[in-house]
């Protein structure tokens, strides 16, 4: 059945290229806020994708795909809804590449993305709370859940023989639900959580937070928190007092800024973010460079893939209606078809048109399940003379 109508999808391209225009795609991240230094890494990798399958002028009779960018600022959820409400009613998109944090996401999805009908494909929302929302089918993620993140977490804390560490999280969806979540995961294995916290961003002193966490104790603190924003601030304060040696960063605190802020202070810490590697990621990391950008950045390559998939359903369905090319996404996504990677998605829309299966595997291995999430790898990093060094992917 997927082959006859993908057969049927050719048909149509090849009736009279009615789509041959410019389709705009809306990209919705923080570009101002606490993950402000890496959106714009990631807006390139989705841009990449758009930029390629314009090259091929093979997307829906030869259509161009013009990215616009919405600031949803990470955090502030009144203004992502206001983000996305002007992509789409005011700019015109016909799918959206975002949020980028769970919270504004979850908010633009139900107050804004679901009335209106249109697809989200966020590349960094990982709550896990996103996966029992009732989405109506118009939400999908290249990143996984926290969940998972949580029991990754776990075992690379316990392999380095820590069994009693303290948790701070910022006062957010993504900050409650990945320190949770982290919890539940450590204490079913033997772990001990000495205390489970949260912070408020924006704050100018953290000497309040970092006091109660060295009274609490622990072999390592858990930061879930943001690398711009209060998880440094608790990091500082932390460091200026001793009160911790050894921390675990997630996925939000890793970051060029820790690096160059913190650097030779945090050697030996060690953490976690969504990633993979492969000949998929290796092709991404080439193209980023021959586009002038560093496709290393956290989430870029997720980007990139939210993007792809969010045109190949388009062309799969020969529609760019979100509420037609939504049942799509699954289908390219996944087994079985043609393996496709960065760089193939003139390849990829060629065999779409010839009424072929394809399985987009992209920059992450891409694989969703469920509800329209990544199944997920994840980049074990740790901080050595100075730098983010990768250990292993898990």
């Amino acid at each position: 059945m997927k082959k006859l109508l993908m057969a049927s999808a050719a048909l149509a391209l090849t009736a009279g290229g009615a789509f041959a225009e410019d389709i705009k795609l809306g990209i919705s991240l923080g570009f101002t806020g606490p993950l402000e230094s890496m959106s714009p890494a990631m807006a390139d990798g989705a841009e990449l994708a758009m930029a390629e399958v314009t090259a091929s002028g093979k997307f829906m009779g030869g259509a161009s795909v013009t990215p616009v960018r919405g600031d949803s600022t990470c955090i502030d959820s009144a203004a992502a809804s206001a983000t996305v409400e002007k992509l789409i009613t005011a700019d015109g998109v016909k799918g959206i590449v975002g949020g980028m944090c769970s919270g504004e996401t979850t908010a633009s999805l139900q107050n804004v993305a679901m009335p209106k009908g249109m697809v989200m494909i966020s590349p960094s929302a990982t709550s896990p709370a996103l996966s029992t929302l009732d989405d109506n089918g118009l939400f999908f993620r290249t990143s996984p859940s926290d969940a998972r993140q949580s029991e990754v977490m776990t075992d690379i804390i316990m392999e380095h023989g820590i069994n009693s560490v303290a948790v701070t999280y910022t006062n957010n969806d993504y900050g409650k639900g990945l320190a949770d979540s982290f919890q539940a995961a450590f204490e079913a294995k033997g772990g001990t959580v000495t205390i489970n916290t949260a912070h408020d961003d924006g704050k100018p002193d953290y000497s309040a937070e970092v006091a109660a966490l060295a009274s609490a104790g622990g072999d390592a603190l858990v930061i879930a928190g943001y690398v711009d924003q209060g998880g440094s601030g608790i990091l500082r304060g932390a460091l200026d007092t001793g009160a911790f040696e050894t921390f675990v960063f997630p996925d939000g605190m890793v970051g060029g800024a820790l690096e160059e802020n913190f650097g030779p202070e945090v050697n030996g810490s060690f953490g976690q973010m969504p990633s993979s590697e492969g000949e998929g990621k290796e092709k991404f990391l080439a193209a980023a460079e021959a586009a002038g950008f560093d496709g290393t950045g956290v989430y870029s390559a997720e980007a990139y893939d939210a993007a792809a998939l969010i045109m190949l359903a388009m062309a799969a369905s020969n529609s760019t209606d979100p509420n037609v090319y939504k049942e799509k996404v699954m289908d390219v996504a996944n087994a079985p078809g043609t393996p496709i990677l960065p760089g193939e998605l003139g390849k990829a829309l060629d065999l779409i048109a010839a009424g072929e299966e394809i399985d987009y595997q992209g920059a992450t291995s891409v694989e969703l399940i469920g509800a329209g999430e990544s199944a997920g790898t994840f980049r074990e990093i740790e901080v050595k003379d100075d730098k983010i060094e990768t250990v292993r992917y898990r």
